[in-house]
């Protein structure tokens, strides 16, 4: 399948998301999209940072973890959120940098960017931005951010590495990276890794834990860590394979804590070369 076809996917099943407001998951209670019982994206915020905030923004939490704690943002700084979503991350971050700073939301879906406009004004927000676009090609100036934040995105496309080399082109020159993200830990069959339904559900399309690790540093960036916090066990690899149908294909032992939420950090250096900070 090529890339247009996997963002075409993206697009269409993260856009019925957001014209359910969040009431509808991606693929079922075992993937990156929302639900009570998700495996995933429960428990990813305190009541008090979700307090104060639009409901339906919380509701279309679609992440799997909380990006905004792993980095410390401070008045005056210029922060990316690379798919935004419903824009929960983007808002939180906006009351930390204050009037002072920005706050951008970059998201490829109509219905997406809808929802997170009408949660900004919901949150009365004026610090904030949302733009259209894809996280391979953001649409922002060389060292123009601070902070590059994402909430189990970037495991989305199907160019990791033309999305780190974008990261590392528009952060300032020691600039932050801190993300949340889906990682495997090991090698996965072939079969996981191609069945679409998994990828919407942000599982085939995650990378394994050191791999990322290793895209980072050829991206440029310095001072890496790929940290899993949450391992999947038995019983969510079950709903991960029946998400996606993979009964007769792949047993739950071959996915059993090999799945795990990750805080993933690294720096732009303070002195770069010139050629990584070109947009290729």
């Amino acid at each position: 399948m090529s890339d247009t076809q996997i963002h075409e996917v993206v697009r269409e099943r993260y856009g019925a998301i957001a014209r359910s407001k969040g009431e509808t998951s991606c693929c079922g209670p075992s993937c990156c999209g929302g639900g009570d019982k998700d495996v995933i994206s429960s428990d990813l915020y305190s009541p008090d940072e979700t307090e104060g905030l639009p409901a339906e923004a919380v509701k279309a939490s679609l992440g799997c973890g909380n990006p905004t704690a792993l980095v410390e943002l401070k008045p005056g700084q210029t922060v990316l959120d690379l798919g935004a979503g419903g824009g929960i991350d983007v808002l939180l971050s906006a009351k930390r940098v204050g009037p002072s700073g920005k706050v951008f939301g970059l998201d490829m879906t109509d219905d997406m960017l809808t929802l997170a406009r009408a949660n900004q004004q919901r949150a009365g927000a004026t610090n904030v931005e949302f733009l259209k676009g894809q996280i391979e090609s953001i649409p922002l100036p060389d060292n123009s951010v601070d902070v590059i934040i994402s909430n189990c995105v970037i495991n989305l496309s199907p160019d990791k590495d033309a999305v780190l080399r974008e990261a590392f082109r528009v952060l300032k020159p020691g600039g932050r990276f801190a993300v949340s993200d889906v990682v495997f830990q090991g090698d996965v069959t072939d079969d996981v890794k191609r069945n679409m339904e998994l990828w919407v559900g942000c599982v085939a399309g995650a990378l394994e834990d050191t791999e990322y690790a290793r895209k980072l540093r050829q991206s440029g960036f310095v001072d890496v860590d790929v940290e899993p916090w949450r391992v999947y066990g038995a019983e969510a690899a079950r709903d991960f394979i029946a998400a996606g149908d993979l009964q007769a294909t792949v047993p739950a032992s071959q996915l059993d804590g090999r799945i795990a939420s990750a805080f993933i950090r690294a720096t732009k250096p303070a002195t770069t070369v010139g050629a990584a900070e070109t947009r290729p």
